[in-house]
């Protein structure tokens, strides 16, 4: 298969969603990282999804609607996730929640589980595509599983951890503004839960909803490798070097990448975390052409720092 790069215009609007609806699969940009767009509705785009990444088929996949509307008609919508998509959507923000039982779903896309996670993403290239699409699209990161997020259309196309020939298109609209996956938010009853730090602090998610969020951990009793939300594997986002964290300075034969001080691969020269994260994976895919160990300098673990440590303590997991 030959994939073909589309530019975010008319025609490639049109050509992406004519492609789409024959139940093929595309890379769409969105303002966190590109995704791999197939219809939510059709079990067969979806298994493509799954076999296109590697993806482990116990791995959920993010549903992404076009507003507010949309999501009501998938899931049921409790008064704080109305809260969250009143203050975030469209935004880098997912929520997971209950399925409803008429939901014109793939059950390949919630893995067998009783909930969805869905998002409305602010991306004027994904917003045009969805409107004229006229469904819901599963979209995984558009990478090979477990490998380094895609924050641009040649990263989708790149021969080590691409899709190039394994998909029908690419809908070129550029580098991604955030560069980040989206904060994903469950719940546990009423507890608000924060499944997967992102595009939107946690803090801020606190605020809209004047409680705080907790934290589930590998104490809590569940399995980090039967995840319930996309992105909780333990070992993610992974380039092929090996990956040391917080170090203050490199050892012999490690490429740096840097954080607040200059460097020929830097986050941010001058600290700034939002920067950092637009950067995060575009540099650890240059820092692993280079074919050495990768050492990485300290993240301030707040606000967009934290999920920027959550990817990079994820890459530098131990993997089979």
């Amino acid at each position: 298969m030959q994939t073909e790069r589309l530019k975010a215009d008319s025609a490639g609007l049109a050509r992406a969603a004519e492609l789409l609806s024959a139940g093929q699969l595309v890379a769409i940009p969105t303002e966190t990282v590109y995704g791999l767009a197939g219809d939510a509705r059709d079990g067969t785009a979806v298994a493509r999804i799954y076999a296109a990444k590697g993806r482990p088929s116990f791995n959920p996949l993010i549903v992404h609607l076009p507003d507010l509307e949309a999501a009501r008609r998938i899931a049921h919508l409790t008064p704080q996730a109305e809260t969250l998509a009143r203050a975030f959507w469209p935004g880098a923000l997912t929520m997971v929640l209950p399925l409803r039982q008429d939901a014109p779903i793939a059950s390949l896309v919630t893995a067998g589980l009783p909930t969805i996670a869905i998002r409305v993403p602010a991306h004027p290239a994904a917003q045009a595509l969805l409107r004229r699409f006229g469904g819901p699209l599963a979209a995984p990161s558009a990478n090979a599983s477990g490998r380094i997020s895609p924050t641009s259309a040649g990263h989708v196309l790149d021969p080590d951890g691409g899709l190039d020939g394994r998909i029908a298109a690419v809908l070129d609209a550029g580098p991604c503004p955030v560069g980040l996956e989206s904060t994903i938010i469950g719940w546990d009853a009423d507890s608000p839960l924060l499944l997967r730090p992102g595009g939107i602090p946690a803090e801020a998610v606190e605020a809209a909803l004047s409680r705080p969020l907790a934290h589930p951990g590998q104490d809590s009793g569940q399995d980090p490798d039967r995840p319930t939300a996309p992105g909780q594997l333990t070992s993610h986002y992974a380039p092929q070097a090996s990956l040391r964290l917080n170090a203050a300075t490199p050892r012999a034969g490690e490429t740096f990448i840097a954080f607040g001080a200059p460097g020929p691969l830097s986050l941010s020269e001058t600290g700034d975390l939002t920067q950092a994260a637009a950067r995060l994976f575009d540099l650890l895919r240059q820092a692993d052409r280079l074919g050495r160990p990768i050492a990485v300098a300290p993240i301030p673990d707040h606000g967009l720092g934290a999920a920027i440590n959550d990817r990079l303590r994820r890459a530098a997991a131990p993997r089979d």
